[in-house]
């Protein structure tokens, strides 16, 4: 028996359920499609690099040299001082640090027998020149008895005999007058002697400046050392007015160096800072040390010391020689520029490699001849191989 007409589907919904499930497939395909739209758009979308750039600017540029290795600030006016003479030391009135005048006295040791030694040096003076005065008061009577002993004989009433006496006496007491009188000087040169040996149990400053360095104590005992080597020196005096860089640089720059030339002078200790310099010394040789480079040591003395301060000899500085100065160019941190002739320039937030033309230029910066316009801006440091022409920045600092 046969189903009612009416309970059969009809020809229209057997259709509609067979274009169902395709209609549901494309739903699902274009929920994909979108999402992975999103996808791509959000997460997983190229992340744009961030450069940091500089302006094209007019100012001044300069080439400079360089040390190789760290230099040193030095004194000109400083002096390891010793006694010329062992002892226990007596007197001891400075301290590390302190300012002295020249002629202060430094350091004295015991001085009791160079004391006692010109003490008879000069009573042997004194003795020498009563001697001294003894002889030739004999030697003018014997001047006075030949003259009169001249008038007898001319009276006819002295001999022969008594003149010739007279004349030999007067010599003989001349004589004894002239060796009296180099006893004296013989006497007063040991008293001379002996005041020197007294200053030798004393330090005086040579010039004025500061203590530095005092490796003894009040009783302590300086022993001298064999024959031909100085006494260890304990005291040492600087002149903090007379300080100057020591500093090597290599031997290809030293044809472009000469005296007289401004420096730049960079103190480690001093860091954000940097003082006016001249160039007073160029050596007139290269140094060649093993496992080293070739170098040629140069000095530069502060235009200011006062405003140097109190800077210690033995820190370590840079000096950088300045060749040549142009002011009025076009200028870009030296970073910006690749092997010395290709610039990054960001255009509408788009790299745009240039090539340029580049004259004076330092570690810091460099002249644009050709190939830049002023104010445009150049990406400064390359941190990633993917900034290339082409490629879309983002700016995130300015030098």
């Amino acid at each position: 028996m046969s189903e009612p007409e009416s309970l059969l589907p009809s020809p229209d919904h057997r259709v509609a359920k067979r274009k169902n499930p395709w209609l549901k497939l494309a739903v699902v395909v274009v929920v994909v499609v979108a999402a992975a739209l999103v996808l791509r758009a959000t997460v997983l979308a190229p992340e744009v690099p961030v450069v940091t750039v500089a302006s094209v600017v007019r100012g001044e540029v300069e080439e400079t040299v360089t040390n190789t290795r760290a230099g040193t600030v030095k004194a000109r006016r400083r002096a390891s001082l010793s006694p010329q003479i062992g002892g226990r030391v007596v007197e001891l009135p400075v301290s590390e640090g302190d300012h002295v005048i020249a002629g202060q006295l430094l350091l004295r040791v015991d001085a009791a027998v160079q004391q006692d030694q010109l003490t008879l040096a000069i009573e042997d003076v004194r003795a020498a020149s009563a001697r001294s005065d003894e002889a030739c008061l004999a030697a003018v009577l014997a001047v006075k008895e030949l003259s009169r002993q001249e008038g007898l004989h001319r009276q006819g009433i002295a001999s022969e005999g008594a003149m010739d006496r007279a004349v030999s006496e007067r010599d003989r007491s001349e004589a004894s007058c002239r060796a009296s009188k180099a006893g004296t000087e013989q006497a007063r040169a040991r008293e001379a002697l002996a005041r020197t040996q007294l200053d030798q149990t004393r330090i005086v400053a040579p010039f004025d400046g500061v203590i530095a360095e005092v490796s003894t104590e009040v009783g302590e005992w300086i022993t001298p050392s064999p024959p031909g080597l100085p006494i260890p020196p304990v005291v040492d005096l600087l002149n903090p007015h007379s300080l100057y860089i020591s500093a090597p640089i290599d031997e290809m720059d030293a044809e472009r160096v000469r005296v007289g030339q401004d420096v730049r002078i960079s103190v480690d200790s001093r860091r954000g800072e940097s003082f006016k310099g001249r160039l007073v010394r160029v050596a007139p040789y290269v140094l060649d040390v093993v496992e080293q480079n070739r170098t040629v040591e140069i000095e530069a003395e502060f235009s200011d010391l006062e405003a140097v301060g109190s800077l210690l000899p033995g820190t370590s500085a840079d000096v950088e020689v300045i060749i040549e100065r142009r002011g009025d160019v076009l200028t870009v941190p030296s970073t910006a520029v690749a092997d010395g002739r290709r610039v990054l320039v960001v255009v509408d937030g788009i790299l745009e490699e240039r090539e340029v033309v580049s004259g004076l230029g330092n570690w810091r910066t460099i002249e644009i001849v050709e190939g830049l316009g002023e104010g445009e801006t150049v990406v400064t440091l390359r941190r990633s191989a993917k900034l290339q022409p082409g490629v879309e920045v983002e700016i995130k600092e300015t030098q």
